[in-house]
């Protein structure tokens, strides 16, 4: 399957010049917050693919204006063709807004979904918004990672975890766009990215 993932950036290739070969073969297309909702709509038109999405830090928009022909995935197990995702979006909370938690409210949002998690035996990508904490974080709050996410890759063993959040404008020295925890493969999905499963 191959799956195009998408963060924080509007891509222009897509968006203002719409080079459709960037989406022939697409089989699924995982959105990681902080994306025009109109940006994602207008992706709809142009491919067969469901786009699934959690919210970014910056998608407080969304609550009015949500993307159109897409699925929110937050707090839930999507699957698509056999491939489970789980969706849990935000980042650290830096101050009062939606979509940004503490280490305590991300776990909790977590623990809820232990149901969901036993009825489909796990999940293969785990979708956020933020990183994982060490991998691919920074040390600052707005941009720190949750342990969370390194607890459910512990446990879970996802093939990949895909996230944005963490631009390579921000002069990280080691930012990658994959690198590996584990048995899962961790993708930063800046702007856009192609994996296959």
């Amino acid at each position: 399957m191959k799956i195009l993932t998408l963060s924080d950036v509007a891509d222009k290739a897509l968006w203002d010049y719409l080079d459709r070969s960037l989406l022939e073969g697409i089989d699924l297309v995982l959105s990681c917050g902080d994306l025009p909702a109109e940006y994602l709509s207008f992706l709809t038109c142009f491919t067969n693919a469901p786009i699934l999405y959690v919210h970014g830090n910056h998608d407080a928009g969304y609550e009015k204006k949500p993307p159109e022909g897409c699925v929110c995935v937050e707090d839930t197990v999507y699957t698509h063709n056999g491939v489970r995702v789980l969706g849990l979006g935000g980042s650290m909370k830096y101050r009062s807004a939606p979509h940004m938690y503490t280490e305590r409210e991300m776990a909790r949002r977590a623990r809820k979904l232990w149901w969901k998690l036993r009825r489909s035996k796990g999940f293969d990508i785990l979708l956020t918004h933020a990183p994982a904490h060490g991998v691919g974080d920074q040390e600052d709050l707005p941009h720190r990672g949750f342990v969370t996410f390194t607890d459910l890759m512990d446990r879970y063993k996802p093939r990949y975890m895909v996230y944005g959040h963490v631009h390579p404008q921000y002069g990280a020295m080691d930012f990658k766009r994959e690198r590996q925890y584990g048995e899962t493969t961790v993708v930063n999905a800046y702007k856009r990215y192609v994996i296959e499963i």
